[in-house]
């Protein structure tokens, strides 16, 4: 087993594997190409790393390309799961769709900017001043409807496995679930319709690690987003626990065994050294 590794919090004490900085690509390619998986890299690595170097990366190539952007993430939901998906608009931002948007939406409404995770980059959109802020802030308009919740669900889910799965109450401050503003966790039993639509949309998606925000409406749950890196603060057992879901997915796919999957041809690895 040969790894590397441009996260070294995320791998820490992941036996033969390297670990690099990002910037350390271009010095160690032979060893990147040669390697069985190459783990958790920068965005900006990804296209150069599976198209140049025929690299197989974790997490997978889909959980990159939809968790980069929320427009795409949002799109994809909208046609494998439709109908748990939050009313969303997006357009241009120019002052005629502006303009539309404030008369269509029902009041108040969210707000998000396409790349931001953690509770950043999202409003609550309640008056013309809020609105006027929001379209200062961004190119791109990306408007949801406010679904009647005080409390979420985050669900860790490492390939097919759920990792953990836990409640989020919201901020004092109110609107905000996210523990890393202000949220709570809370660990009151998860609906099993919550943890199965987490399950359809990875599965569908490609989405192999990733921590999931659903939120209940009644009995009915609805996706808002996926974050391909996310906080451990809600995880019971925390690194350790994500760390041996990681390394039994990565162990388990390594070799895939049957008839459909011929094995792989025999390549001769050094054994890779630590980098500084």
């Amino acid at each position: 087993m040969a790894w590397v590794s441009f996260d070294v919090f995320r791998t820490l004490g992941f036996a033969d594997t390297l670990q690099l900085k990002s910037e350390e690509v271009f010095k160690y390619k032979t060893e990147i190409a040669e390697a069985e998986w190459v783990l958790f890299p920068e965005y900006w690595q990804l296209n150069a790393l599976t198209y140049g170097l025929k690299a197989r990366v974790f997490p997978s190539e889909a959980s990159y390309r939809l968790g980069h952007n929320k427009i795409e993430m949002t799109r994809a939901f909208e046609l494998v799961a439709p109908g748990n998906t939050p009313s969303t608009r997006i357009l241009a931002n120019t002052p005629e769709n502006a303009e539309h948007l404030w008369e269509v939406m029902d009041h108040p409404f969210v707000a998000k900017l396409p790349k931001a995770a953690r509770g950043c980059g999202v409003w609550l959109i309640e008056n013309r001043e809020d609105w006027r802020s929001y379209l200062e802030k961004t190119d791109v308009l990306y408007v949801q409807e406010l679904l009647p919740i005080d409390r979420d669900i985050r669900i860790v889910i490492v390939g097919d496995q759920v990792v953990t799965a836990y409640w989020r109450l919201q901020a004092e401050q109110g609107f905000y679930n996210n523990v890393s503003k202000g949220g709570t966790v809370d660990r009151a039993p998860i609906p099993q319709t919550a943890i199965d639509l987490a399950l359809h949309l990875a599965r569908t998606l490609d989405i192999n690690h990733a921590g999931w925000d659903i939120a209940m409406v009644g009995e009915h749950p609805y996706v808002f987003e996926f974050n391909r890196i996310f906080g451990n603060q809600g995880i019971e057992g925390g690194t350790v626990k994500l760390r041996d879901a990681i390394l039994q997915y990565l162990k388990q796919t390594s070799e895939p065994t049957g008839p459909n999957f011929p094995s792989r041809p025999s390549t001769p690895r050094r054994r890779l050294r630590q980098a500084a």
